[in-house]
């Protein structure tokens, strides 16, 4: 809920809470929205299988107790929670001595991310930033990364529109030419996020423009990941401007 009270702090009357692979803060945020007036709208960030690698996705309006929905969210913890100890494990053969409950500490039962391998690195002394982790030993290339088990884009779409939910291309920036998102469109994908603070307003204009040829709405957030993250790619809560209109026009295209 302590989300959901900054945003009503910051003046938000709506917000989506898209967590990584889960949906557990999302009955909580419900109750806390309606005491504070603030809607909620229920998502998730999934990572995907696409033709250049991974891409980030956004599902939104996700009802609870879907078991298709929850099976595939199941699956993507236990996949991102073997790979962090992988890292571990490399980690541990480099001679960096990163016990795996340290890990496992840093995610707080949630799903496991390299940045919490990073973090863990830097509360034990073994690393003196976050950043220098990512850099010297689990970046892209680097010696103890491992590559992520991706689910198919147009897998996951599938479930999310069976569920009644919509799809979002998260941050795509360069990758977002006409091409992609008519080839993403005919699989499947609803909408591009647009406003994004990584996006400059080049990359803003661009992705507009074709995203309007397939017929895909638009999506924006702050990708707020909280205050103490140093390496969250993210801006501050609130710091996207997102017209209402494009909240009805993504409840409007649900699949019900």
């Amino acid at each position: 809920g302590e989300v959901v009270e900054r945003a009503a702090r910051a003046g938000l009357g709506a917000i989506a809470l898209t967590d990584h692979d889960t949906l557990e803060g999302i009955p909580e945020a419900l109750q806390c929205g309606e005491r504070v007036g603030v809607r909620v709208i229920a998502g998730c960030e999934f990572s995907v299988g696409v033709p250049w690698g991974e891409m980030h996705l956004l599902g939104y309006f996700l009802p609870s107790g879907c078991e298709p929905l929850e099976d595939l969210l199941r699956r993507s913890r236990a996949d991102r929670e073997r790979r962090g100890l992988e890292i571990a494990s490399r980690l541990r053969g480099l001679g960096v001595a990163l016990p795996d409950e340290e890990v496992l500490r840093e995610a707080g039962g949630g799903a496991v991310g390299r940045p919490h391998v990073a973090r863990a690195l830097c509360r034990l002394g073994l690393v003196a930033t976050e950043q220098e982790a990512f850099d010297r030993y689990i970046g892209w290339g680097r010696p103890a990364n491992v590559p992520k088990n991706l689910p198919p884009f147009r897998e996951v779409a599938r479930v999310v529109h069976e569920a009644g939910g919509v799809v979002s291309a998260a941050h795509l920036k360069e990758r977002g030419s006409r091409n992609v998102l008519t080839q993403l469109r005919a699989d499947g994908l609803d909408a591009v996020e647009t406003r994004h603070p990584t996006h400059t307003a080049e990359i803003r204009t661009r992705l507009t423009d074709h995203a309007v040829a397939p017929g895909l709405l638009r999506t924006g957030g702050s990708d707020w990941h909280g205050d103490s993250a140093d390496l969250t790619p993210g801006g501050r809560l609130g710091g996207q401007e997102i017209p209402a209109e494009w909240l009805d026009a993504l409840e409007a295209a649900r699949r019900d």
